[in-house]
């Protein structure tokens, strides 16, 4: 793609607008907060189902991705993943805890590994002297949607009695409405001549098997995705506590932290676009190493609060910097790993990706409810040790040679790489 087709950027946009109105409605806010409040649950609750269901979408991450370059098309199962997600929430809040509790496995192994095939869709839209701003782009746009996907909750939880089985059929509604464009209008190729799912799936298989394989002849690759996996053990914890950490903790109603919520999403679409730009104009592994201390001082401040008994309204500040550090993560963190992917296996390697990313998802929230649930230490501390964590990455990430990978990996255009 030698110029930008703003359609399939459009639509590529739209389908990050529309997961993170997953995101923040099931993962990070509604759920969490009605499990906890009003369905006689624990974080542990929270955090055992969520880690469950990582546990799966780890080990299929690296399958799907490598099934992907091989079967030469990533938007129909793009689309199958998706819908799955969208059908599981739709009925998230109808029944028992425990039939909640299956549902949000469910609806967030379709999410995840959607996720897959999106991010690998990322060198489709872009060309390489564009791929952080359009990635910045899409998250940015993400943080708006987020907007959307709040204000609707905040709308039913104001006007209903008993709101939150329509905010989750609203929020599977909304997933599947942003996210349809990108169904037909991304990928404009056909599946490579003469494929049989079945059989690309089992060699699928063993080239995921390899590419885990080959990992330790790719070094400064290995060793991003080893900082990768502590930093987004920490962010995604953060990302599912959030909203029982601003309520429960920290002291705010419901209604405020919503509040609190969205102006961390301000900070998120902000930190999202325009570091995204300036990725482009310095490099991904520089700002992400800029995002590490962002992330430090929000985790030492939201600590802080609680145990010195400081104002609860210093957390507004916490939330704009936790903003824009996870806004930055996600805009760094995609064309840095594009920058140390071999030419050719785009799919391939954003599996292993996507592996390392949700087998953190389930360190992190099992160690938080053993912290807070199990040896009751508390939420501050449990923030304390994501802070640590924070601090490993960026020593482990300071070490990855940039230069060396992208000379080897990148004589040609980073946008062959979508194509094999």
């Amino acid at each position: 793609m030698g110029s930008l087709d703003r359609t399939a950027v459009t639509s590529w946009v739209l389908y990050g607008l529309a997961n993170t109105i997953f995101s923040i409605n099931i993962v990070s806010f509604y759920f969490p907060v009605w499990v906890e409040r009003h369905m006689g649950g624990t974080d542990a609750h929270v955090g055992i189902a969520f880690s469950a269901s990582m546990v799966l979408v780890a080990l299929a991450s690296p399958v799907v991705g490598a099934f992907s370059d091989q079967i030469g098309r990533r938007v129909p199962y793009l689309a199958m993943f998706t819908v799955a997600s969208v059908l599981a929430t739709l009925f998230l809040g109808v029944g028992t805890l425990e039939l909640a509790l299956v549902l949000f496995i469910v609806a967030n192994i379709g999410f995840q590994l959607a996720g897959v095939f999106y991010d690998a869709l990322l060198p489709e839209v872009s060309t390489e002297s564009t791929v952080g701003t359009i990635g910045g782009l899409g998250v940015s746009a993400g943080y708006l949607g987020a907007y959307f996907g709040m204000g609707v909750g905040a709308l039913l939880l104001h006007f209903l009695a008993n709101p939150h089985p329509w905010i989750f059929a609203a929020t599977g509604a909304m997933f599947l409405l942003f996210a349809m464009p990108s169904f037909f209008l991304v990928e404009r190729g056909q599946a490579a001549a003469g494929t049989r799912p079945r059989r690309e799936l089992r060699k699928a298989w063993n080239t995921a098997k390899d590419t885990i394989k080959t990992l330790k002849h790719e070094r400064p690759l290995t060793r991003f995705l080893i900082a990768r996996f502590v930093y987004t053990d920490a962010v995604n914890t953060v990302i599912l506590f959030m909203g029982i950490y601003a309520t429960s903790e920290v002291g705010f109603p419901e209604a405020w932290a919503q509040l609190v919520l969205g102006v961390g999403i301000a900070g998120a679409l902000v930190g999202g676009y325009s570091l995204g730009r300036v990725v482009d104009r310095v490099n991904a592994k520089r700002v992400l190493l800029w995002v590490m201390v962002g992330w430090m001082l929000v985790m030492a401040a939201a600590a802080a609060i609680p145990l010195l008994e400081l104002d609860r309204n210093l957390f507004w500040v916490v939330a704009v910097f936790a903003g824009v550090s996870l806004g930055g993560t996600w805009a760094a963190d995609r064309p840095l790993m594009l920058e140390l992917i071999p030419t050719g296996r785009v799919g391939e390697f954003y599996g292993v990706y996507g592996m390392v990313g949700r087998f953190a998802a389930v360190t992190g929230p099992l160690t938080w409810a053993i912290i807070v649930d199990f040896l009751g230490w508390g939420r501050p501390v449990a923030v304390i040790t994501l802070l640590l964590g924070i601090v490993v990455a960026t020593w482990i990430l300071w070490g990855v040679d940039t230069v060396g990978s992208t000379a080897r990996h990148h004589a040609r255009p980073i946008v062959e790489d979508a194509r094999g």
